[in-house]
């Protein structure tokens, strides 16, 4: 059998392959911290494997069950997960594009993700790998250790669940800033009805705190009622320093929020047309450490 070439690479032999394979393991776990771990894994296990035809084949089969392993335990983790749970937000959304020509390639929104998040692993992996990756399904089979006609059932399920939550169209981003502009405003002056004028009437608010931080424990749902709570949030921030970013949050226009110089929480926002439908706030510090300095635009 003969070595790649990319085994031979003077520099990184994963450079070809870095952003694919944390692409994918981004989107399996919704966690940029594990997919680096993963991605990290699978390098040393490439390193001591021999006679490798096909190196990104190797990588992404190898991911894909670490993936599968880790999300394993996640399940049990997500049992006594304090509150809803969102993804680690990433900043280089560019960096962890799928690198191929299909419809949800570069689509790293949180509606997308939470969407993924209620398939089972293997429909998943079979729908990232074949929708998202351009991936064969006779390769999927051989990385899932399934037939191809398993594999193309588990893709066509998680197609049709990711359809009935079906992630919204990607907004302009112009259409992203005026309305993340129009929501400080009103949240900053305190007018419930304004803010409501701005949100969709079945309009969703998700908070994360994983029990670190104050978050609502289950979503709230109606454009008065995530009026309310916005409002109430920004009273109790009174006599504090506050200070809202602009910043690119998985690929689309969103915010940072520090109170007294110490990063708070990243607010995202799915839009619908001239409303906001969904609002994403991350607290839980564990998802806010990896947070480079300089990230506000």
């Amino acid at each position: 059998m003969s070595m790649s070439s990319d085994r031979l690479h003077d520099g990184d032999p994963l450079a070809p392959h870095r952003g694919r394979l944390l692409g994918l393991a981004y989107r399996m776990l919704g966690s940029r911290s594990d997919a680096e771990d993963v991605v990290q894994d699978a390098y040393l296990r490439f390193a001591g494997a021999r006679d490798i035809r096909n190196a990104e084949a190797f990588l992404v089969t190898v991911v894909t069950r670490l993936c599968l392993d880790r999300l394993k335990s996640a399940k049990a983790q997500r049992e006594i997960y304090v509150g809803p749970w969102l993804p680690e937000p990433v900043f280089d959304a560019e960096s962890l594009s799928a690198e191929a020509a299909t419809e949800l390639a570069d689509d790293l929104s949180f509606a997308l993700l939470l969407a993924l998040d209620r398939l089972s692993p293997m429909e998943r992996a079979a729908f990232l790998l074949h929708d998202v990756f351009d991936t064969p399904f006779s390769e999927i089979a051989a990385m899932l250790d399934h037939s191809e006609a398993a594999c193309r059932q588990l893709a066509s399920r998680a197609r049709r669940a990711v359809r009935d939550n079906r992630p919204l169209p990607a907004a302009a981003p112009d259409d992203h800033a005026r309305l993340l502009r129009a929501f400080s405003e009103a949240v900053a002056s305190g007018d419930v009805s304004r803010l409501a004028e701005l949100l969709r009437e079945d309009a969703v608010a998700i908070t994360d705190g994983g029990g670190r931080k104050f978050a609502a424990r289950n979503p709230i749902v109606g454009k008065d009622k995530v009026a309310r709570f916005f409002v109430g949030i920004a009273g109790k921030t009174a006599g504090q320093d506050v200070r809202i970013e602009p910043a690119v949050i998985n690929g689309a226009i969103g915010a940072l929020l520090y109170l007294d110089g110490e990063l708070d929480l990243t607010l995202s926002m799915a839009i619908d047309g001239e409303r906001i439908a969904a609002i994403y706030v991350v607290r839980n510090p564990d998802k806010l450490r990896h947070i480079p300095p300089g990230t506000a635009h």
